[in-house]
């Protein structure tokens, strides 16, 4: 709340520093706002009094700001007004910032290619770090079926296509591919079997 969003049309004025952190990529750079006004006296436009920016940028916009922008290039930044004074030399200097949340290039002084950027390693632009690579097989293998079994076992559930106990001296019951037990087949034993159910050699 009570923040001062400003959106800013210029050109870069130095090139852009990027440097790791503790919380993350930061990046920076000076931009240059050239105001154009119309003289009536010599009929032309002529430019204002330049007012410079500091622009500031983190995680993965100064990333992206490292390999997008260069000196001289025309830019729009829209971000978050920041006065800050600070004495230096014996000198009390006013310093703006700007803290960018979004930052492209101005299309009205040319044209640009868009190109989405697909990141190798998460923990780049991620504030928690890469994440966990669980150890063992692949997590996307399909699992192997289940092993028939004879006899025993009501309460464990049968695969597609295998067996389930309950037919007469332990022997398996055949049971039709795609069909699975219920909750009170599971709690109840194999139901009873009808001549529709059964599958014949």
């Amino acid at each position: 709340m009570n923040e001062t969003l400003v959106t800013l049309v210029g050109n870069a004025a130095t090139a852009v520093e990027f440097r790791e952190t503790a919380n993350g990529g930061m990046a920076r750079f000076r931009f240059a706002v050239t105001p154009r006004r119309w003289d009536r006296v010599k009929e032309a436009w002529a430019d204002g009094h330049t007012s410079f920016y500091t622009v500031w940028a983190w995680r993965t916009l100064a990333a992206n700001l490292t390999g997008s922008v260069a000196v001289g290039e025309p830019l729009v930044v829209h971000g978050r007004l920041k006065v800050r004074e600070e004495e230096l030399e014996g000198q009390r200097r006013t310093f703006v910032d700007i803290e960018a949340v979004a930052v492209g290039h101005d299309l009205t002084r040319g044209t640009a290619a868009f190109r989405r950027v697909v990141r190798g390693e998460p923990g780049l632009t991620s504030r928690y770090g890469p994440a966990p690579v669980a150890a063992g097989p692949d997590p996307w293998a399909v699992p192997e079926a289940p092993e028939e079994r004879a006899g025993g076992g009501g309460g464990e559930e049968v695969g597609e296509g295998g067996a389930e106990p309950g037919g007469a001296g332990g022997s398996a019951v055949e049971r039709p591919a795609g069909r699975r037990r219920t909750g009170r087949q599971k709690s109840g034993g194999a139901p009873e079997k009808t001549g529709s159910d059964l599958v014949t050699a």
